[in-house]
């Protein structure tokens, strides 16, 4: 609607008057009776036909200019978008910014053409708003893909090689085109592979998913991830004695591969002025089932290493458990059944 008002309102300001007088339609009637005799018919022909090409021949000189400026204009583009990229430190901004330099010095050149071409270019006001309202509507899936792309190369949420997840996609990212992302897909809980590792899939979406979708990141600034592993025990169990026994099995396995990270994620945490602790070793905690105790080791671990790490832990833990020294104290959870007996139902002895 904006499109259509502004088109009127140029057509109205600096349109061409469009009223022909009474001679020129008598001269359209005349040119338009059909001849009485086939040699005049052949005769006009003959004369329109080197009209055609005599206006033909008259418009080279204004094709060659529109010609020359889309190519100064393609020219340009390509030095813009090589200083850009040397002078850009993050790649995707500066072929964003290239991107959209080219559109718009070849939409400069276009309009500067069909002006050359047209010899007037406020003829030409309404019919390319008219045609540029008819591409937004028949484009409008690409141009949501395209401003998704240039939001995520100025924006920056997700990079080639990042493990994100968009709406149902989830793996790391392959290449990231002007429409398109490819992503090598891992595993979930619904898929083949049902641990996070890759299935050798790839998946390609369209980039207007960044405007319509959650984007999760697992490796941007930070490429680690908070983890958990549970043990199940009974409630027989000495659950202060098995905490301190899961504890000390898990600081044995990845206590100290987490200190770097976790001091990282402080920093990170600081310069947010997000004000709390990081734990920078397994912690345990505890909370009560249906007839056992579930101890859950929450640690941190590399994203795309969590279901080694996961492995490796309960490994260790199940080992320790075992372990005849903690006999008498820790007892692993198994499914119970009680059953209660009455000696006597409505007086009648069972």
């Amino acid at each position: 609607m904006l499109a259509v008002a502004i088109t009127a309102l140029l057509l109205m300001l600096w349109g061409p008057a469009g009223e022909a007088t009474a001679q020129d339609e008598e001269t359209v009637i005349e040119q338009t009776a059909p001849p009485e005799d086939p040699s005049t018919a052949i005769k006009e022909s003959v004369e329109t036909i080197q009209e055609l090409a005599a206006t033909g021949y008259a418009l080279l000189p204004r094709i060659g200019i529109m010609l020359a400026l889309l190519v100064a204009a393609g020219l340009v583009g390509k030095l813009t978008t090589w200083i850009l990229r040397r002078g850009l430190r993050v790649w995707e901004r500066g072929e964003a910014l290239a991107a959209l330099v080219r559109i718009s010095l070849y939409l400069l050149a276009m309009g500067a053409g069909l002006s050359v071409l047209a010899g007037d270019a406020r003829a030409l006001v309404g019919s390319l708003g008219l045609l540029g309202l008819a591409l937004s509507w028949a484009l409008q899936t690409p141009i949501e893909s395209f401003t998704g792309w240039l939001l995520n190369s100025f924006r920056g949420y997700y990079r080639v090689g990042d493990r994100i997840e968009v709406g149902e996609v989830f793996g790391d990212v392959f290449r990231i085109d002007v429409l398109t992302t490819t992503v090598w897909e891992a595993g979930g809980p619904e898929k083949a592979v049902r641990g996070a590792q890759p299935t050798g899939a790839m998946i390609t979406f369209p980039n207007w998913e960044v405007l319509r979708s959650n984007i999760v990141n697992y490796s941007r600034d930070f490429p680690f991830v908070w983890d958990e592993v549970v043990v199940s025990v009974s409630n027989e169990s000495d659950i202060a004695y098995t905490m301190k026994v899961l504890h000390d099995a898990a600081q044995a396995v990845i206590g100290d591969k987490m200190t770097e990270p976790a001091a990282q994620y402080q920093a990170l945490l600081k310069k947010a002025r997000l004000a709390f602790d990081i734990a920078e070793e397994p912690l345990v905690f505890v909370a009560p089932a249906e007839a056992w105790t579930d101890c859950t080791v929450r640690y941190l671990v590399e994203a795309r290493a969590r279901r080694r790490w996961a492995t490796s832990l309960n490994v260790a833990l199940a080992k320790e458990i075992a372990n005849p020294q903690h006999a008498g104290r820790i007892f692993p959870a198994y499914p119970r059944t009680e059953i209660k007996l009455r000696r006597e139902w409505d007086g009648q002895s069972t």
